[in-house]
């Protein structure tokens, strides 16, 4: 892993997240370590709206954590109720920690290649809906990121569907705090992967 997001990862405060958070988190814990258990794959899909900015953060967070604590069957996703793009203050929050970001198309849905380790293993990362063939089909877990998706896309056959909802940042977009809440929101997501992962045995 690239020496400036182990050091981020190392600096996450996972002792002062709040009890109502840690409660949120504890079915995303249990898929995983019963996934680890019986010694299979465990895939994570993360879906909100759109598909362009906290499903995008916790898919990069859970696989770069994932690879801090070394477990390697962890496969991570993200998908939409609707495809539009990933917004740029995302990938321009994640070149910050020292992310390696490449777009290799460029539509109006661009494409990006981000890596965070020294081997070059890239992620892909494009706005896609949660059921894109890119995606798992099977035995997964449906994160919900946002209670509009959660409440707006009712069924996800065979999933265990977990919620873990965050504020959406696009609060503050175009706004001179924009930077700041995205910043924000992607520790918080770190934070809280971080959490999840050091919890499995």
């Amino acid at each position: 892993m690239k020496k400036s997001i182990a050091e981020f990862i190392s600096t996450l405060e996972i002792d002062k997240l709040s009890p109502e958070r840690i409660e949120k988190l504890v079915p995303l814990i249990n898929f995983i370590q019963t996934k680890k258990d019986a010694n299979e794959s465990i895939r994570l899909n993360f879906i909100c709206t759109h598909n362009s900015r906290r499903s995008h953060m916790c898919q990069v967070w859970a696989k770069a954590i994932a690879e801090y604590y070394d477990l390697r069957k962890v496969k991570s996703y993200s998908g939409g109720t609707e495809s539009t793009a990933v917004y740029p203050m995302v990938i321009a929050t994640f070149e910050s920690l020292g992310f390696e970001i490449t777009k290799i198309a460029n539509y109006t849905n661009p494409t990006y290649k981000l890596n965070f380790t020294e081997e070059h293993c890239p992620m892909t990362l494009f706005s896609k809906r949660h059921n894109d063939r890119y995606n798992p089909r099977k035995d997964f877990a449906a994160v919900m990121t946002c209670t509009d998706a959660d409440n707006n896309c009712p069924i996800i056959p065979n999933a265990e569907r977990i919620s873990l909802p965050y504020i959406d940042p696009k609060i503050s977009d175009g706004t001179p705090d924009e930077s700041v809440v995205y910043a924000d929101r992607s520790t918080q997501i770190a934070t809280e992967m971080k959490y999840v992962f050091s919890q499995i045995k």
